[in-house]
Formats: C-alpha cells, structure tokens, sequence
C-alpha cells in the first residue's frame, strides 16, 4: 500500500489568460478571459453602459450559460466594423468560445444546444455590386427601361 504522503493530487490547471475572437458580417470581435471578479467591458466601456438594452442581454447570454464558471473571470473585448446587431453577435460569440476554451465538453455541448451561432462562425457575406444594375436596390437588381 503506497504512503499517502507520497501520492499527490494533480493541482487544477490555472488559467492565467484566454484569447478568442468572433465574426459576424464585417464585424470582429478579440476577447481576453482573465481571472477576477466577473466584469465585462466592451471598447473600454463597462457592459451596463455599452449598447442597447437587447444587445447587452444578448451579450449575457454565454455568461448566463455559464454562470458556474463566468463569475470567477473577466472579460475585455474589443469590437470593430459591422453595425450594432454584428457587434452585438460577434461580442457574445468571442466570450462564448473563451468559456468554452476554459470550461469542458459538458459547456461546449451546452452552448450548441441553446444557439449554434455562439460557437459556429456564420459565413453568410453580402452580394458585391454587379455592373449596370441599380445603385441602391441591390446587386442583380437592374435599371428599368422604358419602352417608348
């Protein structure tokens, strides 16, 4: 029988810092999970002041989800292009996956099952502009002519 003393637990990986990023349309988002005290800041702005009402719980989704685990981090998210709905999507999708990252497959599995989009890059892009169609009507959408 080995000595108790001698056997020693494996200690918890610590987590020092997590990077991920989320796109959605032209918007992209870099988040950075380090341990703390569970606040988020959105560009340099705390989440209750960055936003809409609905975008900021949006954004709480994930932290929602996992809330087990997002109490004991802080995050920081820098988000650029995009309008208000792509940054409000990208945000939740870069602190989706650093929860994921730093969680197990049980929060991973979680996260699908609620909504796909907080993990899976959405390819969908707008239709570049085609010659000799309308300007402003959409990209196959052509001038109408007059037949007199």
């Amino acid at each position: 029988m080995p000595d108790e003393n001698l056997v020693k637990e494996k200690p918890k990986k610590k987590i020092k810092a997590i990077h991920s990023f989320g796109k959605r349309k032209d918007a992209v988002a870099r988040a950075t999970m380090t341990p703390g005290k569970g606040l988020v800041v959105v560009n340099s702005m705390p989440l209750g002041l960055w936003g809409t009402e609905f975008s900021r719980m949006r954004v709480q989704e994930p932290i929602m989800l996992a809330s087990e685990l997002s109490k004991d981090f802080n995050f920081k998210v820098t988000v650029k292009g995009g309008g208000y709905s792509g940054q409000t999507e990208a945000v939740r999708q870069s602190i989706a996956r650093c929860l994921v990252e730093a969680g197990n497959k049980e929060t991973r599995q979680r996260f699908i099952d609620y909504d796909r989009n907080l993990l899976v890059i959405d390819p969908r892009r707008n239709e570049t502009h085609h010659a000799g169609s309308a300007s402003r009507r959409g990209s196959r959408r052509h001038e109408q002519r007059s037949k007199r």
